[in-house]
């Protein structure tokens, strides 16, 4: 059930987030006819281990898409998920090459397209107790993706932890 857990269950049971209750449960039913232990002839073949393998995961699977309240949970931890996963970086940056704004309390750089990317103070410090440590022959530093304010091109913000930036 672990398993099922990490893996995307809408792919477990062969479906997309747009399909209906009813959709999701014949795709379920399928999976249990066919990987159902009680379906299955040789208890201890290879082939028996990983139907009942599939057979479970489609079951928590089921459990969790099923129910209209557990299923709204999964799909916003999902979305969540999505939006934590890595942007596509156009380019590497160091927050002490971005101009420091003493006004806005900001760090800012100028996008390709005219527009621009900004960091404040208080995100650097966030993003510095929250993020994971990254060693480089140049020193430990964590990163933040920053996307542009006009455009949807992103950098990568490198804030080095060695020194004060």
């Amino acid at each position: 059930m672990c398993d099922a857990a990490e893996k995307d269950l809408y792919v477990v049971l062969g479906a997309s987030p747009s399909d209906s209750i009813q959709q999701l449960r014949h795709r379920y039913q399928q999976l249990a006819l066919q990987y159902h232990p009680d379906r299955l002839q040789c208890e201890c073949s290879p082939e028996a281990e990983s139907g009942i393998k599939k057979f479970l995961e489609a079951d928590a699977a089921w459990k969790i898409l099923g129910d209209q309240k557990t299923r709204r949970q999964y799909d916003l931890q999902r979305r969540a998920q999505e939006l934590k996963q890595d942007w596509p970086v156009d380019c590497t940056i160091i927050l002490g090459d971005m101009t420091w704004d003493q006004d806005e309390h900001v760090y800012t750089y100028c996008c390709r397209c005219g527009g621009g990317f900004a960091v404040s103070e208080e995100d650097t410090q966030i993003r510095q107790r929250d993020d994971k440590v990254e060693e480089t022959e140049e020193g430990r530093h964590r990163g933040l993706v920053v996307c542009c304010d006009t455009c949807s091109l992103s950098v990568y913000v490198i804030c080095s932890l060695d020194r004060k930036t």
